[in-house]
């Protein structure tokens, strides 16, 4: 089974859904769907995550596409919006990166899961 990403007149995902096999070329799916919706439709890898497929297959897209996301031709990728002013895409991801990594400690001394929400203003992880 494949997915399929439409996109609006900025390249932004709109809707994602699930179609023809890739394996199936009988048609041109995305230049077929595209039309019936009258938008651009660009097929999506559900197992391609930061340009790695988790079936260890051909990464496709770099991301698999969701709603918001934007597709870049140059690149022929699916972004997540960014999250935050200073933070800086991965070109090899295409992923967007905080301008100071995620710390390390992710449980305390019992073993419980520690969770940090990134602080734009004071740009740092603060512990939640």
């Amino acid at each position: 089974m494949a997915h399929y990403a439409f996109l609006d007149s900025n390249n932004i995902v709109t809707e994602v859904i699930v179609g023809i096999n890739e394996s199936d070329t009988s048609e041109d799916w995305e230049l077929l769907y595209g039309n019936i919706r009258n938008q651009t439709c660009k097929r999506t890898s559900y197992s391609t995550f930061g340009g790695v497929h988790s079936l260890g297959k051909t990464p496709f897209r770099k991301n698999y596409a969701g709603i918001g996301y934007s597709y870049d031709n140059s690149r022929d990728a699916f972004i997540p919006a960014k999250p935050f002013a200073s933070w800086t895409l991965d070109e090899n991801t295409c992923w967007w990166e905080a301008p100071v990594s995620y710390p390390t400690d992710v449980e305390d001394e019992d073993g419980n899961i520690k969770f940090y929400s990134w602080n734009e203003e004071r740009q740092r992880w603060d512990l939640n």
